[in-house]
């Protein structure tokens, strides 16, 4: 039996979408393989950061503010095994700063504001963005790279203003903001493995 979902003139055969959906993400996951190199790239970087006293940080909007969120919290609880707490922050939960910031200096700040008060050289500097076009996290990057922090990200479509910015920039190829966003928690969770391996 199908399942419709009826709305006016127009008819949702689930059946049908279920299978696109799956069949779209797919398509995406098996592209995404060609960013192999530069996930290892970045895997080596954090490694390096991490195994030197640094720490991570990450930060993005939506849907990639909580992937900063679970990504962070990943490497200072656990990721799958108990070990020592690991160096990571998320700039995307403290109200007080994020309002502040946004009243004060615009929205456009949030990110950047962090960097400079909390960064050092050395520590690694994660933006996640699907379009590449958030002006918060490229103000931030550009605030890492100017003071030693090593400005990466993860984003999608044709990673925007983010391309010679951030490095390595590991690029979804897809313009579905779902299919990049479920990438982006496959690698962030497969670089959380890496690192709890290496530096836990």
């Amino acid at each position: 039996m199908r399942t419709l979902i009826q709305s006016g003139a127009d008819a949702m055969n689930l059946d049908t979408y279920f299978d696109s959906e799956f069949d779209e993400h797919d398509v995406v996951a098996r592209a995404t393989r060609a960013l192999k190199a530069e996930f290892i790239r970045l895997a080596d970087i954090c490694e390096v950061a991490v195994n030197a006293g640094n720490k991570l940080v990450f930060f993005g909007n939506g849907g990639s503010a909580g992937d900063a969120q679970h990504l962070a919290t990943e490497l200072t609880c656990r990721y799958k095994v108990n070990r020592r707490a690991l160096p990571a922050i998320a700039f995307t939960t403290d109200t007080s700063l994020l309002t502040a910031a946004a009243n004060d200096f615009g929205y456009e700040t949030i990110f950047a504001r962090q960097v400079e008060a909390l960064c050092k050289p050395g520590d690694v500097a994660m933006g996640i963005t699907t379009s590449g076009q958030s002006p918060n996290v490229i103000l931030a990057l550009e605030a890492a790279r100017n003071m030693g922090v090593v400005p990466v990200a993860l984003s999608g479509k044709d990673g925007g203003n983010l391309v010679g910015l951030a490095d390595p920039l590991l690029i979804v190829p897809s313009d579905t903001t779902a299919r990049i966003q479920e990438m982006h928690i496959l690698l962030g969770q497969m670089l959380c493995d890496v690192i709890e391996r290496k530096c836990g």
